[in-house]
Formats: structure tokens, sequence, C-alpha cells
């Protein structure tokens, strides 16, 4: 049978969603190309790149656009003005978490797929003893470490040296919940937090303001975070809105237990007790991702590229 051909659109920006794109491709050579003629569907992935894409194309191709989330704060005119200007163009929608999909409900009348994010084994395994990798990573060998790999800190348009929050994100909310766990603890273990990413300045800005020990490692590797998953105790979801977090996906495969705000992803993979508003009051767990993992977790995406 001839299987529909699709063009993936990633923002080529080393970012999160261009390793969706790379996994994807690589995977799936068999229905993916990368000239826009030879493709049946266009799926925009990075949707605030679609208009990198040429209009002919727009216009005469099935168009599957991706919606990870939407910030209602950052959504204002302009941005529901640039919303309906693609849906012009898109056939279909693809979600990846209830909250997105109620967001979107409200903005078009074309069909919405929610398909949660693929889990891949092959990159988020384990590959060490725990102690070994802190050892390696000098990190404290009889302490709570609680993990944060993520960028949580407003770079533009920022002043130099002014720390925002990136609020969608909970930088704050995840301060607060760590010096709760610190104080709540106290007798039993100290605290110290593990950090990743870029741009985590207000966290640790805070963190030292709160005389919480930390270790930061900017902008880490792939290997080295999956490496830094497997010496936590504990990985907090503190966001506000979120598409996934991947967190959740890579802490599940990892075996890392955690506890989370009602976002993204959380209640298809977390039970109820894991999930509080206050995360300190969600009793940890690790999501269940087995649904997801591949290459099973790939197939909803091929059934809905088939079907437009």
């Amino acid at each position: 049978m001839k299987l529909k051909k699709v063009f993936v659109l990633g923002p080529d920006e080393n970012w999160i969603i261009d390793r969706f794109v790379n996994e994807w491709t690589a995977d799936n050579a068999d229905i993916t190309v990368q000239n826009l003629r030879n493709a049946e569907v266009i799926w925009i992935l990075a949707e605030f790149c679609w208009n990198r894409i040429p209009t002919s194309f727009l216009a005469t191709k099935k168009i599957l656009t991706t919606i990870h989330h939407l910030v209602p704060d950052k959504f204002g005119a302009k941005e529901e003005q640039e919303f309906r200007l693609r849906d012009q163009f898109t056939t279909a929608y693809h979600v990846p978490n209830k909250h997105t999909e109620e967001m979107v409900k409200c903005l078009t009348q074309k069909p919405i797929t929610l398909i949660p994010y693929w889990a891949h084994a092959g990159i988020w395994h384990k590959t060490g003893d725990p102690v070994d990798l802190r050892k390696k990573h000098k990190l404290p060998s009889n302490e709570f470490l609680i993990g944060s790999f993520q960028r949580d800190t407003e770079g533009k348009g920022i002043p130099s040296g002014i720390f925002l929050p990136k609020e969608e994100k909970g930088p704050d909310l995840f301060v607060d919940a760590v010096i709760k766990y610190r104080d709540k603890c106290a007798h039993l273990f100290q605290v110290h937090v593990v950090l990743a990413g870029w741009r985590r300045q207000y966290v640790i800005s805070r963190l030292e303001a709160a005389n919480i020990p930390y270790t930061y490692f900017e902008k880490p590797s792939q290997e080295v975070i999956n490496e830094l998953y497997q010496c936590l105790n504990l990985y907090p979801v503190t966001s506000r809105y979120e598409g996934g977090p991947q967190s959740l996906i890579e802490a599940g495969l990892l075996g890392i237990p955690v506890i989370s705000r009602d976002v993204g992803m959380a209640s298809q993979l977390l039970p109820a007790s894991a999930i509080n508003d206050d995360v300190t009051l969600a009793i940890p767990y690790v999501p269940n991702v087995e649904r997801l993992k591949l290459p099973n977790g790939y197939q909803p995406y091929r059934d809905l590229i088939e079907s437009l």
C-alpha cells in the first residue's frame, strides 16, 4: 500500500522540537521527504515557523499543525491574528495534551487530534549506578537531590543583569517548593538542587538567597542530562503551562519519581495523588510511559498523517 509522504517543519534552532524532527526523520524514513514538492502532507511541528513554507505549498498540500501549548498572558491580538491566518491553510491540528486541546478548540473549527509525545528509550535509559554517577558528576553522595532541567529565565528584550522568571515555566514555584522541602524534611535529609539547561539565573539567585546548595550544569549534552536524571531523588514539575513537559517522559523512562502541577501531559502519565498545585503536597510517582515507547509511540502520528 502506498503511504502518504510527509515533510516535517522544525525551527532549526537546536531546540527540543528539532530533536523531535530528527528522531522522527531517522525512524520514519519510509514516509518522510526532504523536498516540499514530494510531500502530500506538510507537518508544521514548529507552528511559529509556518510562514517559512511558501504559500503555493500551503494552499495545495494537506497541512498538519502541532500546537504544543498556549500561554494566555502571551497570546494577545497579534498572536490571535497570526493563528487565524495560519488556520486558513491548516487541514487539521495535533496537540499533546487536554489543556492545549481546550484552548485550541476556542480558536478553530478544524479537527483536533490529541496524541502525547513519544518516549525514546534509546536515548533516555539507565547507564550506570546512581552512586557512581553522583561521584562522576561531583554531586553529594548522601543528600536528597532535586532536579530541574529546563530554560526558565526570560532573555529576549530583557536588559543585561535583570533576571525575570519565565512565568509559564514556574521557576518561582519550583524554588518555593524546594524551600518547603528543605524546611519540612530538615530532620531527615539535606536538600541539594541539580540544575541543567540555559538561562537559570532567576532560580540560581533565589536558591542563593535561601542558602540552598545547588550544582549547575550549563548546556550539558543529552548524554550528561541522561546521567544527571539517574542521580536524582525527585523531579518536580512546577510549570503553569506545558506541552509535555518532556521531563515527565524522560523521568518515566529512567524510573525517577515526579510530583507535578496539573499541566501538560501530567494527568495522562501520573495518578491524581502525584498532582497538586502545591507540589509538596503531592505523592512522588514514576510517570507511566510504557504505552508511549517506540516504535508504538510513532503509530498514532503515522495514522493521523495517513488520514489527512
